[in-house]
């Protein structure tokens, strides 16, 4: 089976997500509304604490949310405190305040319910913001939670786990092993330690195979990794790793031919200058759902930077609309 080449995907640039009927600002009008706010202790640089309590009082002084503000430290902490705001009836808005790993913590909770999700950027990427359009800044986000809409965003899902960025199966799950390992073993930083993991992988430049099955059709490569976005990403412009959109009803494949450690770094740099394109190494598929399967019976797996252990094969689907998130308000030419 000949893959479609990356031009061939196709998003509106002007499409918009579905907005719901609850608005952040339309909410709040006798009662105030409550919302359950969820920093993670970790993330980013920032004094966490700090943050917690500029964030009490930007609440208090508007007043039109009765916000709750907890500090997690743990990742099971998240977790939990997310499932409970997502069970309690009373609770409107859950709060993500972290990277993009404590978002996904939040919204696995929260997808297929009525609750809306909020987004505090405290992390390092960011990504799921930046798409978004969220502000970065603390009191810009706040801000937003206070006077933006909700609008419904589709979410991947691979083996039951959801993700609202990105999939990636051999190269960046293997870097993140070994920068793990590097910061537990050697007590080196995680910049530090995720460049001496690449160097290391790409030294190796481990190499697998899959058959992948989709829109009724199988084919299969020899590959040194495999992508799959939650909708479109860019791979070809200087707003590389950006989504247009979040609400198109699809996921993006990705994968490269087996051309060697320098025919990766020569197709980085193809993608870096806009000819990605007119790759032939390079393939991109768009699909509503795709099963992948390897020799391997277990397989890492990244999920929006996290890795865990899966079993083969690997179900891939997306499901549409199925998140609801708190988006800044459209900018009116009259504005």
């Amino acid at each position: 089976m000949t893959l479609e080449p990356a031009a061939q995907l196709t998003v509106s640039p002007n499409a918009a997500p579905e907005t719901a009927t609850l608005s952040a600002s339309a909410i709040t009008t006798a009662t105030p509304a409550r919302v359950e706010i969820i920093l993670n202790a970790s993330a980013g640089s920032g004094d966490q604490e700090a943050a917690r309590a500029t964030l009490k009082e930007i609440f208090a002084a508007d007043g039109r949310m009765d916000a709750h503000v907890s500090l997690a430290k743990s990742g099971e902490e998240i977790v939990e405190l997310a499932r409970r705001a997502a069970a309690d009836d009373g609770v409107q808005i859950v709060v993500a305040g972290g990277g993009d790993g404590t978002v996904n913590a939040v919204a696995s909770e929260l997808v297929g319910t009525e609750k809306t999700l909020g987004v505090l950027p405290l992390g390092t990427l960011n990504h799921f913001a930046k798409d978004l359009n969220i502000p970065l800044d603390l009191e810009g986000a706040a801000r937003n939670l206070l006077e933006g809409e909700a609008a419904r965003v589709d979410v991947g899902e691979v083996n039951g786990r959801v993700f609202i960025n990105n999939s990636s199966l051999g190269l960046y799950p293997s870097i993140v092993r070994h920068r793990e390992r590097q910061q537990e073993r050697l007590g080196r930083g995680k910049w530090f330690a995720a460049m001496w993991a690449t160097l290391e992988v790409f030294r190796r430049y481990p190499l697998f195979g899959v058959r992948l099955s989709t829109d009724g059709q199988e084919f299969r490569r020899r590959t040194p990794f495999v992508f799959i976005g939650n909708n479109e990403y860019q791979m070809d412009t200087f707003n590389l790793g950006a989504r247009s959109c979040l609400d198109a009803g699809h996921l993006s494949l990705h994968l490269t031919r087996d051309i060697g450690r320098w025919g990766l770094v020569r197709l980085a740099a193809s993608a870096l200058f806009g000819r990605l394109r007119e790759s032939k190494d390079f393939d991109a598929l768009c699909t509503k759902e795709v099963w992948i399967e390897t020799r391997r019976t277990r397989l890492r797996v990244a999920t929006d930077g996290e890795v865990t252990v899966m079993r083969s094969p690997l179900h891939y689907a997306v499901r549409p609309g199925a998140l609801r998130v708190i988006v800044p308000k459209p900018v009116t030419s009259d504005e």
